[in-house]
């Protein structure tokens, strides 16, 4: 498991029409704030104030095709030939990281064919790179 020194700054939330919202940063918008989406704009404060990954080489919440079905990843870091580089599923803080978290990012990983995965709720984190078709466990989050 990989700790997470999130940084003091805390994403911006306001009330409006009854609903909080948070500020995603990446997406230049105002979202509704649920506990996973709390999750994911902490992890994106993580990324880019502690790890330094360029703002402008992540996307969020972007669709994807597998087979027929169109889902949506959570995170998704680029390198800088815009090349996908790291997926990053997050799930709200009560939910357990087990298989089927890890599995559903694997399936992400189908079409994007990323080096590394790593799924978080907030609380926890794994992190792995895909070696020859077997996923090893990091002890640290990819560098950028």
């Amino acid at each position: 498991m990989i700790k997470i020194d999130y940084p003091v700054e805390r994403p911006k939330i306001k009330q409006s029409a009854g609903r909080e919202l948070i500020f995603d940063p990446i997406r230049k918008q105002w979202v509704v704030l649920t506990p996973e989406e709390w999750v994911r704009q902490n992890f994106l404060q993580y990324l880019v104030l502690v790890r330094k990954f360029p703002a402008t080489l992540i996307a969020v919440e972007k669709e994807i095709s597998l087979g027929e079905l169109k889902k949506r990843f959570d995170i998704v870091i680029y390198d800088q030939q815009t090349k996908p580089r790291i997926i990053i599923e997050c799930k709200e803080m009560n939910v357990l990281l087990d298989e089927e978290v890890l599995a559903q990012a694997m399936r992400y990983n189908i079409p994007l064919q990323v080096p590394f995965l790593a799924i978080t709720n907030g609380s926890h984190c794994y992190a792995f790179e895909n070696k020859g078709g077997q996923l090893v466990e990091l002890a640290e989050f990819p560098s950028p």
